[in-house]
């Protein structure tokens, strides 16, 4: 396993980076096919993060905890990494499946004729602050949802193995999910 240690505004010391190594190697036990550990260590108003990214075999898992120090900062990620790779090792064991409702697909254009001038307000310019590259590995929308879950995000974007396609999953605000696929 490719372990890379990144200290943001913070010098990452050696006993640090041993301990932090050890923490991220026992993390094996619950999941063998761990390619890549990314840690990024940083502080911020007396409190100091830890944030963890893993790739096992395509499936990025990820946590961040923040403490009064590091090591207790990474003890606590690492129980909240090891939470997840069990309970996704735990879904692949029970061949995971889930229905993934159909829904017509709703543009941009007609959620804007349904806001009255009333209830437009002035908008600032948006600013983009932060740029995600993500590569594209083709799923089905079962395993999105599950990829979505593991990040810990409102949405993923994926391409589809059957149509090819990029497609979207989201969470609802009723707790199931909702799939966005390109249309006519």
């Amino acid at each position: 396993m490719d372990i890379q240690i990144v200290g943001r505004n913070v010098e990452a010391t050696d006993i640090l980076k041993n301990y932090i190594s050890k923490k991220v190697e026992k993390l094996k036990r619950y999941f063998d096919r761990i390619l890549k550990a990314q840690v990024i260590l940083s502080t911020q108003r007396g409190r100091y993060f830890v944030e963890v990214t893993l790739n096992a075999n395509g499936v990025m898992i990820r946590g961040e905890e923040a403490a009064a120090d590091f090591r207790t900062a990474t003890d606590a990620v690492m129980d909240k990494i090891e939470r997840q790779l069990k309970r996704f090792k735990g879904k692949l064991v029970k061949k995971y499946r889930m229905r993934v409702p159909e829904q017509p697909a709703v543009s941009i254009d007609d959620l804007k004729q349904d806001i009255t001038p009333s209830e437009k307000i002035e908008e600032e310019e948006p600013k983009i602050v932060k740029v995600k590259k993500i590569s594209f590995k083709p799923m089905s929308p079962e395993e999105a949802v599950l990829q979505m879950e593991l990040v810990g995000h409102d949405f993923f974007v994926f391409t589809n193995d059957k149509t090819e396609e990029v497609n979207v999953v989201y969470k609802r605000k009723d707790g199931n999910y909702g799939l966005i696929e390109p249309g006519e």
